[in-house]
């Protein structure tokens, strides 16, 4: 797995990167002083857009079918924190993704956020910016420290905007709770760099991510250091039995903002493709079958427990550990079509599990909670949002025809290739995701008319077409054409497989080999 390096000076001209990191909190730190709450809206609105078109531009100007790092930065180190980020096919489609779901909060926000606007917007960009941070961050210092610094608006958005009496409470078990997790991480981390020090080879960036790709980590320390990203990382996905925290917080907080985030972007899974299985190649495959049997355990449970939820919101924290399931699986079937099926099945259950809350909040505004004692036969009441709600959620199923058909069969390949079990358990997930969803379809949409539904509840809004249109098109976009997406993840998929199968102890030259010269970018 020798990685060489593009810098944006190269590839684009500008630091593109930078100004995605930077932009969202120059937009937080301005709005501060906007006391008008519409001007504050609309100034909010605009520096979402402008990153969603930065993200736009890095994703097209992003060359396929490399395993290189790609619009590299490098800067000073500051407390042992190296500035040195940048993005390859594992992590560059992350970061469109999350600009593009912080521009459809955006215009969710204004008609739904009753109370101080503005700071919510200001939150927001906060979020929006750490999450940036953790997609291009390429020094593990300074993963950890956006994996940090994400609590500090997560915190204000469950305990100031959250719907539940019990917000505050959930709000503070989420911090307590991720907090523990990123010292298990930090734990991990120094071991990875004082092991890089004892090696020589450490320099003056011992916790960078290519260097760490150079040093070979004798088995002991492997399995040490596996288990304790595994458990940050765990917490944070959430992956069964880590889960606890999940249902209360999405219950409790907003309907719609960090909630989307949280069933949107994987954020716990990326560290393991990112980090955990490249960094420690032989302890991924020597307990890979624990973790695909985590992985089939919490796609078992989450799909059970949601088949007997009857409130919207708790189905889909339990469906969201259910679909962190299959991604496990995918993940730690350690071949092409597990990695390529893990990363597609990333993004496209980040479109359907945010689209599905985002009709849980269109269905709060009408109704209060989601609860099934408040539906029943809505279907004829609000008949655009009904099918809205079936086409994401068939997405969610794997439909064919839709992204999450394309994600599940390179799932399915990818563990078929290690063990017809674990391929009959990732076809069992999609029979229980059609179970629990067509349940509650039917009850919700289809079923008797509730007396008290509002026979006037307003149809989808202009707004809320706008919105559930953009999500459409991307699930769409994704089952009919795949092979951007697939190219994309190509090089880098394949020299991850590599490093697998030839592990780390063996590799010691010198991954930040010299940088392409601008001749050299291939096209």
């Amino acid at each position: 797995m020798i990685l060489h390096e593009m810098t944006a000076a190269q590839q684009i001209g500008f630091p593109i990167l930078s100004i995605l990191l930077f932009l969202p909190i120059v937009f937080l730190i301005t709005l501060s002083f906007v006391r008008d709450q519409e001007m504050a809206y609309r100034f909010g609105l605009i520096g979402a857009v402008l990153e969603l078109i930065f993200a736009c531009v890095l994703a097209v100007r992003f060359i396929p079918d490399v395993a290189d790092m790609q619009f590299v930065e490098r800067g000073g180190a500051l407390l042992g924190i190296n500035y040195h980020v940048g993005v390859d096919g594992i992590s560059v489609l992350f970061v469109p993704l999350t600009a593009l779901l912080t521009v459809l909060v955006f215009l969710y926000a204004e008609p739904a956020v009753k109370s101080d606007v503005r700071h919510y917007l200001v939150a927001m960009l906060g979020f929006e910016a750490t999450m940036i941070g953790v997609f291009i961050a390429l020094d593990m210092m300074l993963f950890w420290l956006f994996f940090v610094l994400e609590l500090v608006p997560s915190y204000f958005l469950i305990a100031r905007w959250g719907t539940g009496e019990k917000r505050r409470g959930a709000a503070l078990n989420y911090v307590v709770v991720m907090l523990a997790g990123s010292l298990l991480m930090l734990w991990a981390i120094i071991l990875l760099g004082q092991n890089a020090e004892s090696a020589g080879l450490a320099g003056e960036a011992p916790y960078d991510f290519l260097t760490l790709l150079t040093v070979p980590v004798p088995l002991e320390l492997q399995t040490r250091v596996f288990f304790l990203l595994f458990l940050a990382l765990a917490i944070k996905a959430p992956i069964f039995p880590f889960h606890t925290w999940m249902p209360r917080v999405l219950e409790q907080g907003p309907v719609v903002g960090m909630s989307i985030f949280l069933v949107g972007i994987k954020l716990g899974t990326y560290g393991f493709i990112r980090f955990v299985i490249p960094l420690l190649p032989e302890a991924s495959k020597k307990w890979f079958w624990l973790m695909a049997l985590l992985g089939v355990a919490g796609m078992l449970y989450g799909s059970v427990i949601a088949l007997i939820q009857t409130n919207l919101r708790r189905l889909l924290a339990f469906a969201s550990l259910s679909h962190m399931g299959v991604v496990m699986l995918s993940l730690f079937s350690l071949n092409v079509a597990g990695f390529q099926g893990g990363l597609l099945q990333m993004i496209n259950l980040g479109i359907v599990g945010a689209g599905l809350f985002f009709v849980a909040g269109f269905l709060y505004t009408r109704l209060g909670p989601p609860e099934l004692s408040a539906m029943g036969g809505l279907g004829q009441y609000v008949p655009v949002l009904t099918f809205t709600f079936l086409i994401i959620g068939l997405a969610g199923i794997g439909l064919p025809g839709t992204g999450g058909f394309n994600g599940e069969h390179l799932v399915v390949i990818g563990a078929l290739q290690v063990h017809w079990s674990m391929a009959l358990a990732a076809g069992a997930g999609t029979f229980l995701t059609a179970a629990y969803f067509l349940w509650y379809f039917q009850q919700g949409f289809l079923g008797s008319v509730n007396p008290q539904t509002n026979r006037t509840m307003p149809d989808i809004r202009r707004r809320e077409l706008l919105i559930a249109a953009t999500l459409g098109a991307m699930i769409f976009w994704i089952g009919l054409d795949s092979g951007p997406f697939l190219r994309t993840m190509n090089g880098s998929v394949h020299a991850l497989v590599e490093r697998v199968e030839r592990g780390s102890i063996a590799q010691a030259q010198p991954l930040s080999a010299p940088v392409r010269s601008h001749g050299e970018v291939p096209r």
